[in-house]
């Protein structure tokens, strides 16, 4: 699971989800949040605005690509040791 949002200069405003790809790379919107407005599970159709919280279900790696590089943090995994 993770929260994408819709910043304004994004490509995905004026678009539904289903023209958005999301579907086709097996990411789910659960959830979209506009404002005070919570709207659960929108349909394909509805259409994207600037400033839209998006929770979504879906592979991970797909997830990450729509990240932009520049926005990416820079993360090293903590690895623990596993108690006996």
């Amino acid at each position: 699971m993770a929260e994408i949002y819709v910043p304004a200069e994004s490509h995905f405003i004026g678009k539904t989800i289903s023209e958005s790809g999301l579907p086709e790379q097996d990411i789910n919107v659960l959830t979209l949040y506009r404002g005070d407005t919570v709207i659960p599970n929108p349909k394909v159709s509805r259409a994207l605005e600037s400033g839209d919280k998006l929770l979504c279900f879906g592979k991970l790696d797909a997830m990450k690509k729509l990240v932009p590089l520049s926005a990416r943090r820079k993360r090293k995994p903590r690895i623990k040791p596993l108690d006996d």
